[in-house]
C-alpha cells in the first residue's frame, strides 16, 4: 500500500483514539483510584501498559513533554493506584465517552463490529521490535466488546506509527521541543499556546530552543518554517508514513478504504458531540 494513502488514513482515524485524552469519563476513572487530576492522569493511563516505569521512559517515549513536568508525576502515580488498576480504569472511562458521544444503538451496530475486525486485523500486525508503546499496548488482552476493540485496535496502530515518527524525529536531528516547535509552526497541530502550556515547556525553554533552529536556518525571526525547515518536516512525515506502512500493507487498500468509510460517521458524531475542546488544535488540523 502506498505509504502516503496509509499515512493519511492513519492519520483521519486518530481522533476515535485520542477523544479519550479529553473524555471527562476517563480523568473520572482514573482519579477515582487515587490519582491526581489532569496531566498525572494523562500520564499514568498511556503509560500504564508499560508496567511500573519511572518518568524517564514515560519522557523518552511520549518525546515532545518536558522531562521535570513527568517527573512530576510519574513515577509517584504508581503510589496512587498499579498500572494494571489504571489501564482497566482507562478502558472503562473509554466505553463510558464512546457511549455518551455515539450512542449504545451506533456502537451495537454492525458497522462498528466490521470496523473492528478490519482494524483488529490491522493492528494485529504491526511489528513491535524498537517501538515501545506499541509494544505495551499489544501485550494487553483484546476487550471483548466490538467499539473496545475498536478503541484498542486503534490505539495500536496510533502508538505504532507514534513510536515511528520518535524515530523519524530523532534522525533528523530534532529534540522534543525542537520536534514540537517545528510542527506547531506547519498549523497542522496544535496551537502554541496550547502546545506550550500542556507539554510544559516554559518562556525561556521555548525561546531557547526558537533560537536554536534559527541558527540550523530552520525558523525565521517570526517563528515559521524556512524553506530548509518545512523541508525537515516534510522529510520527517514521510519517513513516519514509511515506518507505519505495515498493518496497511498486511490490511490492503480495499480493506484500509473501507475501514475508513466505516468510521467517517463515528468521526463525524465525536467531533459534532464535543469531544475535543475549542482552541487546542489549530485551523489546520
Amino acid at each position: 500500500m502506498d505509504p502516503h494513502l496509509a499515512g493519511r488514513t492513519a492519520r483521519s482515524l486518530e481522533p476515535l483514539h485520542a477523544l479519550g485524552y479529553f473524555a471527562p469519563e476517563v480523568e473520572a476513572e482514573v482519579t477515582g483510584l487515587g490519582v491526581r487530576r489532569g496531566r498525572c492522569a494523562y500520564f499514568a493511563s498511556r503509560s500504564a501498559p508499560m508496567g511500573r516505569v519511572g518518568g524517564g521512559v514515560v519522557a523518552a517515549t511520549f518525546f515532545v513533554f518536558n522531562p521535570s513536568l513527568v517527573a512530576h508525576f510519574i513515577p509517584a502515580a504508581w503510589e496512587a493506584a498499579a498500572p494494571e488498576e489504571v489501564v482497566a480504569a482507562r478502558y472503562r472511562g473509554v466505553s463510558a465517552a464512546w457511549q455518551r458521544l455515539l450512542g449504545e444503538q451506533t456502537l451495537a451496530s454492525a458497522e462498528v463490529a466490521e470496523a473492528a475486525d478490519l482494524a483488529r486485523s490491522a493492528a494485529e500486525t504491526c511489528p513491535v521490535a524498537g517501538r515501545p508503546l506499541c509494544a505495551a499496548h499489544a501485550d494487553l488482552a483484546w476487550p471483548d466488546q466490538p467499539h473496545l476493540v475498536l478503541f484498542h485496535a486503534l490505539t495500536l496502530l496510533r502508538e505504532h506509527r507514534g513510536d515511528g515518527h520518535v524515530a523519524a524525529l530523532v534522525g533528523a536531528g530534532l529534540s522534543g521541543i525542537e520536534a514540537l516547535i517545528t510542527h506547531t509552526a506547519t498549523g497542522r497541530g496544535f496551537t502554541r499556546a496550547s502546545a506550550q502550556a500542556t507539554r510544559g515547556w516554559s518562556d525561556d525553554e521555548w525561546a531557547g530552543a526558537l533560537a536554536a533552529l534559527r541558527g540550523r536556518g530552520l525558523m525565521t525571526a517570526e517563528e515559521d518554517l524556512t524553506t530548509e525547515g518545512r523541508d525537515v518536516r516534510e522529510a520527517v512525515e514521510h519517513r513516519t508514513d514509511e515506518y507505519g506502512v505495515a498493518p496497511w500493507d498486511a490490511l490492503g487498500e480495499a480493506g484500509a478504504q473501507r475501514l475508513a468509510e466505516l468510521c467517517r460517521p463515528l468521526l463525524a458524531a465525536v467531533q459534532a458531540n464535543g469531544a475535543f475542546p475549542d482552541g487546542v488544535f489549530a485551523r489546520g488540523r
